[in-house]
């Protein structure tokens, strides 16, 4: 199959728009949305510090790439990033190396962060007595919390992750399965600015996991591809499950429900006040007292004292 674009062999076809694509205009492709993306998401000014969460990854590593090809040759901004040590042996170890080599060649400041150092805590402890929480809901906050306290100590304006098409499309309907409405006008991109709280964009929020995985691969980007031991228990997988098959059926419909959030958010936000936060112990904002990772934290460090 040719590239509809040229006579060079495709890589892809798109198949909810029935494009034929080579690597040169696939690339293109990408890039182009992504910067589009981007724009819409955040105001940039000079004096900036944009923070890229970046675990190693395919989406990660190419949300860093892209942040790093759009205003890496600005001298009035900084970009740093954001790396997580949960604490995963034989999982973590390796990616956490790719993410410091693509760093140091394109000077980007570079930081690091353990759940150890932060929590007393590793997901190797944490796992095995999480109960009936999946290992997953454990990280998910500690990881949460990481990134925040970093971002802050560096004076982050923004913080971007690498969440894609598939993973905001699982999250609205999570959302919607479970009866939150309330955490749907909570999902980033984050235009209501929270003390406390670095507000987060998402440059993939538009692109397939397919695409992006076809972007570090055919860019030549080095990306971590091992799966995390613990991914088997989170309850994301099942509606993962779902997703799929509805895309599966009808090819455009990860955007369809990414779309229909998108009109819905206005009316979620004005209903949703900003709530009045409070500062945890940790320095953390929260709702109540104590934070969500400080709770849960100290949970699992009582049942690992027993």
């Amino acid at each position: 199959m040719k590239c509809d674009l040229c006579e060079k062999d495709a890589v892809t076809c798109i198949r909810y728009n029935g494009s034929h694509l080579c690597a040169h205009h696939f690339m293109r492709y990408f890039e182009k949305r992504v910067k589009r993306e981007i724009r819409k998401q955040i105001d940039v000014h000079s004096g900036d510090k944009i923070a890229v969460a970046v675990s190693g990854g395919k989406d990660s590593m190419v949300t860093l790439k892209m942040i790093d090809d759009i205003f890496g040759g600005r001298n009035d901004l900084e970009i740093h990033c954001i790396t997580i040590d949960e604490g995963i042996e034989g999982y973590r170890p390796s990616s956490i190396t790719i993410v410091e080599d693509y760093c140091k060649e394109h000077r980007i400041n570079y930081h690091l962060i353990s759940f150890k150092d932060t929590f007393g805590l590793t997901m190797d402890d944490v796992a095995p007595l999480s109960g009936e929480n999946s290992p997953c809901t454990y990280c998910g906050v500690f990881r949460r919390k990481c990134m925040n306290t970093v971002a802050k100590e560096i004076g982050a304006t923004f913080l971007a992750t690498g969440h894609n098409l598939d993973d905001m499309s699982q999250s609205i309907m999570m959302n919607f399965a479970r009866g939150d409405i309330e955490r749907l006008a909570r999902l980033g991109p984050h235009k209501r600015v929270q003390p406390g709280l670095i507000p987060r964009f998402m440059p993939l929020r538009m692109i397939p996991e397919k695409e992006s995985l076809l972007y570090a691969i055919v860019s030549g980007l080095r990306f971590h591809d091992m799966t995390c031991p613990y991914w088997k228990e989170a309850l994301r997988n099942q509606y993962r499950d779902v997703v799929d098959n509805l895309e599966d059926r009808s090819p455009g419909s990860k955007f369809s429900i990414l779309s229909s959030y998108d009109q819905l958010y206005p009316i979620l936000v004005d209903h949703y006040k900003s709530a009045e936060l409070h500062e945890c112990e940790c320095g953390e904002p929260t709702l109540g007292k104590v934070c969500k990772a400080c709770q849960l934290s100290q949970e699992m460090r009582a049942k690992l004292t027993k």
